[in-house]
């Protein structure tokens, strides 16, 4: 199975220690957080689907202008956060990248308890 499709992106985004989905926002956004912190959105009921991520500011230029399905952070800082159309354009290996990366920034961002927590999951 494809993380372009709903299940094993879940699957993948829910495999992170402290991982939590919510629906926040209302219904048409999965909103997955480590330890209430929001590092995934996902417009699950889009076609395809499409996923917003926190990033690196200077990464996130860059993969705006490598792959045209990266776009600012809708509703976002768009600084801060890229919207990634999963239509195939960027390999889901760098996707999964892109996942782990701002499941990172987040982690980075916890108090010391909060990252001690963490590891006890």
């Amino acid at each position: 199975m494809s993380i372009t499709q709903l299940e094993p992106l879940r699957a993948y985004l829910l495999a992170k220690p402290g991982t939590s989905e919510e629906l926040p926002f209302g219904p048409e956004a999965l909103v997955f957080k480590v330890l209430g912190k929001m590092f995934a959105l996902v417009a699950w009921r889009d076609t395809p689907l499409s996923i917003s991520l926190k990033c690196d500011p200077n990464l996130a230029l860059l993969l705006r202008g490598t792959y045209a399905a990266v776009t600012p952070g809708y509703h976002m800082n768009k600084k801060h956060w890229n919207t990634i159309l999963l239509d195939g354009e960027v390999p889901e290996d760098e996707v999964e990248e892109m996942i782990d990366a701002s499941y990172d920034l987040v982690v980075k961002g916890l108090t010391k308890a909060q990252k001690a927590q963490l590891e006890k999951m």
